[in-house]
């Protein structure tokens, strides 16, 4: 009742009687009382005005279920949500619910990880209550084969999403990295189960620099944030809601070909390093080719010095910039 009552505040933008609060939900006065009550202790400030009702004034920069569930227009993703403050890893965490039985769309979010992990077993700076750092949990009726995609449809989705709460153009350094001015602002991790061929589950981690104001000295020429960029703080649950609902559109274009037919175009123009020279690296082996854009299988179109063109695999090779971002 008291994330509907705060659904209501929010959608009014102005005052909302106490009457209707009532009529809408069902409720007494009394019941209404004690939920803005609640609220107010959670750190919400709700204006009261005898005659005019209650108004949402302010949301607090922290990070709650009730105002996550209340901003989210989702259908299945982040229905189920846990929030923590701290966590060792949202991606760990989502995985210890999944082996217990988590639905599909369960949502992980923690103000800190202490042990944040990135691809290739590199650790994640999550800093507390400075960014989104998140997981959640899929059951995907995808094969097995196709399921290495879904990193491409987050990095998708969290690009527009900082478009549309940043305000702000990012690129994507294939297959899952999001740049600003070629600096890494945000890192996907998906991590899944399987037995033989038959998936159990994915878990897709995602962690954004929203608000960090500064970086440690070894990672500040490769890393970046929303606040550095733009100068001001992000609303953290906005850019989070905001990812989800990309993410669960795209994931339901994608599962209708298992490929990236749909949406290649799309992720395409955002490819950081499209038309440019890059660093193939697999194990001890380097080359230098041109990047192309994705095929429809997600796999990265390059051509080597003599014109021939290959596809590589995300999950066998690291690709490097010849000028600007390298990691």
């Amino acid at each position: 009742m008291k994330e509907k009552i705060l659904r209501q505040l929010k959608q009014c933008g102005g005052y909302v009687s106490g009457q209707e609060l009532c009529e809408t939900f069902g409720v007494s006065r009394t019941a209404v009382w004690k939920h803005i009550k609640a609220l107010k202790e959670e750190g919400y400030v709700i204006d009261s005005v005898s005659n005019k009702g209650y108004k949402l004034v302010k949301c607090p920069d922290i990070l709650l279920a009730e105002d996550i569930k209340s901003s989210l227009s989702t259908s299945w993703l982040g229905k189920t949500v846990k929030v923590m403050k701290t966590v060792d890893s949202t991606n760990l965490e989502a995985r210890r619910l999944a082996e217990a039985g988590a639905s599909h769309g369960t949502l992980v979010t923690a103000e800190e990880q202490t042990s944040g992990k990135g691809r290739r077993g590199r650790s994640w700076v999550s800093m507390p209550g400075q960014g989104v750092w998140m997981s959640f949990v899929l059951r995907p009726d995808v094969e097995l084969e196709n399921s290495s995609m879904l990193t491409l449809v987050a990095a998708l989705a969290v690009e527009k999403g900082i478009k549309d709460e940043a305000g702000i153009d990012g690129k994507i350094k294939w297959p899952n990295d999001v740049l600003i001015n070629g600096k890494k602002v945000c890192g996907i991790l998906t991590e899944l189960s399987a037995q033989m061929d038959e998936l159990n589950y994915i878990v897709v981690g995602i962690g954004i620099n929203a608000n960090i104001g500064q970086f440690p000295e070894e990672v500040r020429d490769k890393a970046t944030s929303l606040l550095l960029e733009t100068g001001k703080s992000a609303d953290r649950i906005k850019l989070l809601c905001r990812v989800l609902e990309y993410f669960e559109c795209d994931y339901e274009i994608f599962k209708k070909t298992q490929d990236f037919s749909i949406l290649m175009e799309e992720y395409n123009s955002f490819l950081a390093h499209r038309g440019q020279e890059i660093k193939v690296v697999r194990g001890n082996d380097e080359y230098i080719c041109k990047s192309g854009g994705i095929n429809r299988r997600g796999e990265l179109i390059v051509e080597d010095s003599l014109g021939r063109t290959r596809e590589i695999f995300s999950g066998e090779v690291s690709i490097r910039g010849i000028h600007g971002y390298s990691v």
